[in-house]
């Protein structure tokens, strides 16, 4: 959500008191009641910022990458395999790659 915005403005419903909150260059009006507007103010006066820069901290914060990196399928594949015995692995069939409809499905083997 934070990506595609640009700038968000909070707006309380009784005053119409905006705060402009720049992202990327929109704007979005989000119209809360006065007691939420003011929480918010002052969440972000504990932390001794304004709201509009309060709200950047929290939208940069949802916009940091994963911190896990991201690792080959095989990679998973192998780790997850370590833990079946080698007496199951012994019954796994050698043609399972080229035979694979005939395991999944049920299909006639197809002739080598």
């Amino acid at each position: 959500m934070w990506d595609k915005m640009a700038s968000c403005a909070i707006a309380q419903k009784a005053a119409r008191d905006p705060v402009p909150v720049s992202t990327q260059g929109r704007t979005a009006v989000i119209e809360l009641p006065n007691e939420q507007a003011a929480a918010l103010k002052a969440k972000a006066a504990a932390e001794g910022l304004s709201l509009e820069a309060w709200l950047n901290k929290l939208a940069a914060r949802q916009e940091s990458p994963p911190s896990r990196p991201h690792r080959h399928v095989a990679d998973a594949i192998v780790e997850n395999m370590r833990d079946i015995p080698p007496e199951a692995m012994a019954t796994m069939p050698t043609d399972g790659a080229s035979q694979h409809a005939h395991y999944m499905y049920g299909w006639p083997k197809k002739e080598a």
